[in-house]
């Protein structure tokens, strides 16, 4: 370990809404702990819309960053090569125990490479998560941070055995739980009642009194393509003659639906589509509904926690356990697999599920167990 790790801080890095809700109960626990960790907070600005941003850190009781790259948008290579860029000089200045990383995101790995390269240990949670679909950027994000990690934390058993397949220490490797759920469990008596939410964006006092569905949309497979998009809005407005629909419409989803002219589809008014909601509103929905369906990965362990049916609108999940374990069907984009399984939620209930191990709200608190462990073997190290 480098000599300057005594004393010195660990980075937190975070770049994306979902880096959010997983590094807040982090930091609370390195704060809280019993001699307090130093951390420091850094936003590479990955994530830059101030709706879709601050909201996030204000509800989760995240202070202001102390660092932001302010990076903004751009493609893959543009993006994560703005970020090494930026984040080199800081890390530099900075001189941290350890740069901490969180997710998948692009700010996860280019952080994490100029941390390496630099001779600065990497810290990942949520660690070990594969969907095996090499198609998926996230997935690369997740592979190659994984290999130049020294410390991985996991949400689930099954990561233990992808890491230590693709040649991971067993030693690195720390089953801790899912700092999500932390989050989710911490924010719960904070969520915003799902009817204030759906009247606050216009709808009557009796929409959705009988249920409704959640839906989230984001990924390239399901937006990109104008065909693929149109399909699934398309199965969605037929979802919605069962099931009202409370749509939270993505930025880059709305670019799409606009450029392509496919508002029209989800002109209906079993259709609510709302701007995106910060993290307590939708907390709130979610608890509320008969059925979430989704793309997103956070909010298939987010539903599997609160026992809410989830149908998720991909070919393949990084997260197993939800399927396995929790609530979590998966149906891929195939209209008559997403209406089969509304059917059966609305017929019997959908999966009971149960909440896996260690998604009890204390995954925080034993990552900053492990941490304080790893800084006092460094100083007794150094001392040495």
């Amino acid at each position: 370990m480098p000599s300057h790790v005594a004393g010195a801080p660990i980075l937190c890095v975070v770049g994306a809404r979902p880096n959010f809700m997983k590094i807040a109960p982090v930091m609370r626990a390195m704060r809280g702990a019993n001699p307090p960790l130093p951390v420091r907070l850094l936003h590479t600005g990955q994530h830059y819309d101030r709706e879709m941003n601050g909201q996030y850190f204000q509800a989760l009781g995240i202070s202001e960053p102390d660092i932001n790259l302010e990076v903004g948008s751009g493609s893959h290579a543009v993006q994560t090569a703005e970020i090494i860029r930026r984040f080199e000089p800081v890390l530099d200045r900075e001189q941290p125990a350890a740069v901490l990383v969180v997710g998948d995101v692009n700010s996860t790995l280019a952080c994490a490479l100029v941390a390496v390269k630099k001779g600065v240990a990497v810290i990942h949670v949520e660690a070990g998560l594969r969907s095996f679909d090499r198609a998926m950027p996230e997935e690369i994000n997740r592979v190659l941070t994984d290999q130049i990690s020294d410390l991985l934390f996991i949400t689930e058993k099954s990561a233990r055995e992808n890491l230590l397949r693709e040649g991971i220490p067993e030693s690195r490797i720390h089953f801790v739980g899912n700092v999500m759920i932390d989050t989710l469990r911490y924010s719960l008596k904070e969520a915003v009642p799902a009817a204030q939410t759906l009247i606050r964006y216009g709808t009557s006092a009796e929409w959705g009194q009988k249920g409704f569905a959640v839906l989230t949309l984001h990924r390239p497979s399901n937006v990109d393509d104008p065909g693929s998009l149109r399909v699934v809005l398309d199965t969605i407005r037929e979802v919605s003659h069962r099931l009202p629909v409370a749509f939270a419409v993505h930025p880059r989803t709305r670019a799409r639906i606009e450029q392509h002219g496919l508002g029209p589809v989800l002109e209906a008014q079993s259709i609510l589509c709302v701007p995106p909601l910060g993290y307590l509103e939708m907390l709130g929905l979610m608890q509320a509904a008969r059925l979430v369906l989704t793309d997103s990965g956070g909010i298939q362990e987010e539903t599997t926690a609160l026992g809410i049916p989830c149908i998720t609108l991909r070919e393949n999940t990084e997260r197993p356990i939800t399927v396995e374990q929790g609530t979590n069907t998966m149906v891929g984009s195939n209209p008559a697999h997403i209406l089969a399984a509304v059917e059966e939620i609305l017929r019997n209930g959908g999966k009971a599920g149960r909440v896996p191990e260690l998604w009890d709200g204390q995954a925080s608190q034993r990552i900053a167990a492990v941490l304080r462990k790893w800084l006092d073997r460094a100083a007794e190290q150094l001392v040495a």
